[in-house]
C-alpha cells in the first residue's frame, strides 16, 4: 500500500468541503449525466423514485471510486502541482478517514442500487468501482502507459448502468455508448497530459507523453479519434437512433477529428504553445455532454 504519512498533529480537521473534494465532483458530473442519459434513452423509463435513486447510486459509486483513488494515490498527488491541494496531500485529512469514507460510500451505493433497481445494475456498479480502484488505480497507473486505454473502461460504465437500472437487461445501444466513452477517454486524457506532462514526469507516472514522447502521443490522439467518431455515429446507421442524433453526432465527431488533426500538426513542445491540445481537451468534455444530450433529445422527440 502506498501513500504519504502526515503527522497527526499537523492534520487540520477535515470539513464537508474536503469530503466533497474526495468524490471528484467535476468528474462525477459527467458520470451522472451519461448515466442519466443512458436511463432516459432506454425503451422504458422507471418510476421517478427508482430512477432518482439509481442515478444517486451512480453518483455515490463514482464518489467512492474517486475517494479510494485519492486514498491510494496520496503520494503521487503530493508531487503534482495540479493535485497537491487535495485533502490528503494538503494534510487536511488522514488516509484512514478517506479509506473508510470511500469503502462505506461504495458499499452503500451498491446495496442501495440492488434494493432500488435490480441485481444486474448493482453488479455493474460494483464492477465499475472495483475496476477503477483495483485495475486502473492500483494495477495499471504506475506500471504502464496503457493505464488510460484499459482503465478508461471504468468511466464507460455509467450509461450502461443507467440503461440496466431502467430495463433490467443489456442491449446493443448501451454497449455502443460504452464503446464510445471507452474510445473517447484516451484522446481526452492524453490531450490533458501533454500540457501537464511535467507533473506526471515528476511523479514518475508512466503517462504516454512521458514514456513515448509528445509526437507519439499526438499521433495516438488522432488515431483514437477515428474509431471514437465511428462508434459515436454508429447508432444512426444501425437503426438504434434517429437522424437528429445521427446528424449531431456526425457534426460533433467531425469537429473532434479536425481538432485532433490540429493537435497532430502542432510542433510546439512547451505548454505555452499547446493551444490545440488545450482546445481539444476543453472541447472533449463538451463533446460528450452534447453527444449524450442529442441521444436523449432524439429518443424523446422521436426524430
Amino acid at each position: 500500500m502506498t501513500g504519504v504519512s502526515v503527522p497527526t498533529d499537523l492534520i487540520i480537521p477535515a470539513d464537508w468541503r474536503d469530503f466533497l473534494a474526495l468524490t471528484k465532483p467535476r468528474v462525477m458530473s459527467l458520470v451522472v449525466f451519461t448515466g442519466l442519459c443512458g436511463m432516459l434513452a432506454a425503451p422504458v423509463v422507471p418510476p421517478a423514485a427508482i430512477g432518482f435513486t439509481a442515478i444517486l447510486c451512480i453518483a455515490l459509486g463514482a464518489g467512492a471510486a474517486g475517494a479510494l483513488n485519492q486514498w491510494y494515490e496520496a503520494d503521487l498527488d503530493a508531487l503534482m502541482r495540479r493535485t497537491a491541494g487535495r485533502p490528503l496531500p494538503a494534510g487536511r485529512m488522514d488516509r484512514q478517514t478517506a479509506l473508510h469514507f470511500g469503502v462505506g460510500l461504495g458499499a452503500f451505493s451498491v446495496v442501495l442500487m440492488d434494493v432500488a433497481a435490480n441485481h444486474l445494475a448493482a453488479l455493474l456498479l460494483a464492477a465499475s468501482i472495483l475496476f477503477y480502484v483495483l485495475v486502473y488505480t492500483v494495477w495499471l497507473k504506475r506500471r504502464t502507459a496503457q493505464n488510460i486505454v484499459i482503465g478508461g473502461a471504468a468511466g464507460a460504465f455509467p450509461p450502461l448502468i443507467g440503461w440496466v437500472a431502467a430495463t433490467g437487461d443489456i442491449a446493443a445501444l448501451p454497449l455502443i455508448l460504452f464503446a464510445t466513452i471507452f474510445l473517447w477517454t484516451p484522446p481526452h486524457f492524453w490531450a490533458l497530459s501533454l500540457f501537464v506532462r511535467s507533473d506526471y514526469a515528476a511523479a514518475k507516472v508512466p503517462m504516454l507523453p512521458v514514456t513515448a514522447g509528445i509526437e507519439a502521443t499526438r499521433r495516438q490522439i488522432f488515431l483514437y479519434s477515428l474509431p471514437m467518431a465511428a462508434a459515436a455515429v454508429a447508432p444512426w446507421p444501425l437503426g438504434l437512433a434517429g437522424p437528429l442524433y445521427g446528424l449531431i453526432a456526425a457534426g460533433l465527431s467531425a469537429a473532434f477529428v479536425v481538432m485532433a488533426g490540429l493537435v497532430l500538426a502542432n510542433r510546439a513542445t512547451e505548454p505555452a504553445g499547446m493551444r490545440p491540445e488545450k482546445r481539444l481537451f476543453g472541447f472533449s468534455v463538451l463533446y460528450l455532454f452534447a453527444l449524450f444530450a442529442a441521444l436523449v433529445a432524439d429518443r424523446w422527440t422521436g426524430a
